[in-house]
């Protein structure tokens, strides 16, 4: 089933800007382990200092001194703004107290390790709010939730949308075999319900939802080839769950997957959802029987709700993936850096740009690199263009095609050859 283009090509502004606003809808961010402290509620105290006292972080990224763009504001911006970039949504980095890994990895607790799993959680959001209230406007921080107790995740949702972070809610991964339900279960509907409410995004970031493989050379091979896969799966939980039929305003954004993938799953999910829906003058199909009631549970076909609830956070969108954007949805797409991972663009975002965007219409490139996101985490959007005036790259610099990538660069954005979609 062929997927319509979502959206045509835009008009160019009878003025066209010298430089870009770039968003970026894709960056990193938290406290230094023992900064998280006084974030914690008191009677956490005691077991936090036992727990930080044995507890060695096991990822190079997050030492001295590079670990310090997870938390020190004025560096960070500064950084940011030499790559051309004003303005960030900001994922979790550092280790929440409590946790094995960042919250991303970590996988759901046990009912044992909930409570304080849940207070690592709370921990590191209070400290995202403060540290976006460093840089007003200029960030949109995203908060953590536990699936465990959805009571709980739903206080969570209305104190943090309270406390400013405007940039929605992470989703935790649900591997198979998870304690708590998949997420096409309607026990998550007051989660949903209180973000369509609240106008609050639903995030979903790659990597934060495959099983423990283990860390065999060949197991940490199959992590790198099925690891967006598993993230992409919160996408059909929640279309066929009907999440977005019963709450029409949510909206899904899925972070660091990838792009290229979207408009070929889509037309797989609307093939299935006519295999086992129908219509009214359909004759019976092969699969009908396994789709009993899912008509009047799920509503729309997927392609449809993809164009009216979901967007695609296209960290260093490579080139080969650019071609598809009109299926994808012109309006869907968010660049993202990535920073300060070692695949994100710093300090080549320019150079990241050119790669993916060069010859493209002005309209397009500023839709995909500030506008959507702009529109989707409530960014001021003429606020933001008086900074990018001055540090934004140059419309006319990204328009010019890169030869070869920058000396040193280790982003995918940079990736050439064999134009494999990554899945």
């Amino acid at each position: 089933m062929t997927r319509q283009p979502a959206v045509t090509r835009q008009h160019e502004p009878a003025e066209q800007p010298r430089r870009y606003t770039v968003i970026s809808a894709d960056c990193h961010a938290g406290a230094d382990l023992l900064d998280y402290r006084p974030y914690l509620e008191a009677r956490h105290h005691q077991a936090f200092d036992a727990w930080a006292a044995t507890y060695v972080n096991p990822y190079a990224d997050l030492q001295a001194p590079e670990a310090e763009r997870n938390w020190d504001s004025a560096r960070r911006l500064a950084e940011l703004e030499a790559d051309g970039i004003v303005a960030e949504v900001i994922y979790p980095n550092t280790v929440p107290p409590f946790h094995p890994s960042a919250g991303l990895t970590a996988g759901q607790p046990s009912s044992e390790e909930f409570e304080l799993r849940w207070a690592g959680l709370r921990a590191h959001n209070r400290w995202m709010a403060d540290f976006c209230a460093q840089a007003p406007g200029r960030r949109a921080g995203t908060f953590q939730l536990l699936l465990g107790d959805v009571d709980q995740a739903v206080a969570e949702v209305r104190r943090c949308q309270a406390a400013g972070l405007t940039g929605g809610a992470v989703l935790p991964g649900v591997p198979p075999g998870s304690p708590v339900p998949e997420l096409y279960s309607r026990v998550y509907d007051p989660l949903w319900a209180v973000c369509a409410e609240l106008g609050v995004p639903v995030n979903h970031h790659g990597g934060s939802a495959g099983p423990e493989l283990g860390t065999e050379p060949a197991a940490r091979a199959v992590f790198m080839v099925e690891t967006t896969w598993f993230s992409h799966r919160a996408l059909w939980h929640l279309v066929f769950g009907g999440a977005f039929r019963r709450h029409p305003g949510l909206r899904l954004v899925l972070t660091e997957q990838g792009s290229g993938w979207i408009p070929g799953v889509l037309d797989m999910l609307d093939y299935y959802h006519q295999r086992l829906v129908g219509g009214a003058t359909d004759a019976a199909t092969a699969e009908s029987k396994f789709g009993a009631g899912l008509a009047q549970s799920m509503g729309e076909r997927p392609g449809a709700v993809w164009e009216h609830n979901c967007f695609v956070g296209a960290s260093f969108m490579r080139a080969h993936e650019v071609p598809l954007r009109s299926r994808i949805g012109l309006d869907k797409i968010m660049w993202g850096s990535d920073y300060p991972h070692d695949e994100g663009t710093w300090p080549y975002t320019t150079e990241a740009l050119r790669t993916a965007y060069a010859g493209l219409p002005y309209s397009e490139v500023a839709a995909m690199v500030g506008g959507n996101a702009a529109r989707v985490y409530g960014f001021d959007l003429p606020a933001l263009e008086s900074l990018a005036s001055k540090v934004g790259p140059l419309v006319s610099e990204v328009a010019q095609p890169l030869d070869q990538p920058p000396a040193g660069a280790t982003s995918p954005a940079f990736a050439t050859g064999s134009g494999v979609r990554v899945w």
